[in-house]
């Protein structure tokens, strides 16, 4: 069942409910302000069914036909024409209902009811009907409300995911066309690591094309992914390229993560990272907490990119951020530094927050 019918059935469950409880208090208020001799005796709740009779029809006449038909089309006038006409008309059914009720009544019932002033009954009768008109309105306006801010929520969550599927659509073919770069350059002085760097992009590719359709991955996958990643990065490395990574994770955790959030992270660090005639250094570091938090640190030495190399643009730590806006929004924390030639990031995400 998806989440629309969902929502639906538990819309109407909840409009039945509300409707239950509001007619249970109207009706049987008034016998909890009776003596003990007088609660719930049948004559006096006969005498009183045609004014509740009354308020049941005007409540659901409004509710089901009015409110849709006028006051929510901006036809006030109508609307409140028609409910003038309904309460004379039920003020009319009501004393005809009281007449044929008191005529099967016991006879000092009849003095007694005629003892008070027919103006009192008349006016107090047309209030309560004027209050059924305002609680329908305002059931009704309530309910509406909870409609349009449910459509809203989803049309916001449609939009969302909506905007997430682009940016994976966009983190796939950017890691591709970088890892493919970088095979063009391995191929043309390393054939038999550029072998083996294929192999390895495929294992890669695999990860890419079926788990990063889902929001969320087992954490074990997405560090697997990683190191998958990094081993084939190590094949181009020259030997004045000094590349350490440390995993703090349980090998086989499961906690939720989204896939290929670190990837754009640990590219940036090659990119800007590597020098071809000087001593480089990148460094990475997964540590998993047991509150449900995941710190990934990033150093690397920093040689920046010129304006011209489009391979240094940062489109990926642009995807990255909207991503996390997206997926954890108020829920980590991302920190990036350069110190001393030495760019650092930091990125902590609270997957329980």
């Amino acid at each position: 069942m998806n989440s629309s019918i969902k929502n639906s059935f538990q819309n109407k469950y909840t409009v039945v409910i509300v409707h239950i409880l509001l007619w249970s208090m109207i009706l049987l208020a008034p016998y909890f302000f009776m003596d003990r001799e007088t609660i719930f005796r049948w004559d006096m709740f006969l005498r009183s069914s045609p004014e509740m009779l009354g308020w049941v029809l005007i409540f659901y006449i409004n509710y089901f036909v009015l409110i849709d038909k006028f006051l929510f089309k901006g036809k006030y006038f109508q609307f409140i024409a028609f409910n003038v006409l309904l309460i004379i008309g039920m003020l009319g059914l009501t004393h005809y209902g009281n007449d044929i009720i008191r005529s099967l009544g016991q006879p000092q019932m009849r003095r007694r009811r005629m003892r008070v002033s027919p103006w009192f009954f008349f006016i107090k009768n047309a209030t309560t009907l004027i209050t059924m008109v305002g609680l329908s309105v305002a059931l009704k306006m309530t309910y509406q409300w909870f409609i349009v801010e449910n459509e809203r929520k989803e049309l916001e969550k449609a939009k969302s995911d909506a905007e997430l599927q682009n940016l994976k659509n966009q983190i796939s073919p950017h890691f591709l066309l970088n890892t493919l770069n970088n095979l063009f350059a391995l191929i043309s002085f390393n054939p038999e690591k550029a072998q083996q760097a294929v192999l390895d992009l495929s294992k890669l590719l695999r990860y890419i094309l079926y788990d990063n359709e889902k929001t969320y991955v087992p954490l074990h996958q997405e560090i697997n992914f990683i190191k998958n990643y990094l081993d084939l990065m190590r094949i181009r490395l020259s030997g004045n390229v000094n590349l350490e990574a440390k995993f703090t994770v349980n090998n086989n955790s499961n906690t939720p993560i989204a896939p290929l959030i670190y990837i754009s992270l640990i590219e940036n660090a090659f990119k800007h990272g590597i020098s071809s005639d000087k001593d480089s250094f990148i460094s990475f570091s997964f540590q998993e907490y047991p509150n449900g938090k995941i710190e990934f640190i990033s150093q690397n030495s920093y040689y920046p990119k010129s304006i011209s190399d489009k391979s240094g643009s940062g489109i990926g730590l642009e995807l990255v951020k909207k991503r996390l806006e997206l997926i954890y929004p108020n829920k980590y924390r991302w920190e990036t530094e350069i110190t001393d030639k030495v760019y650092s990031t930091k990125l902590i995400i609270d997957t329980k927050g």
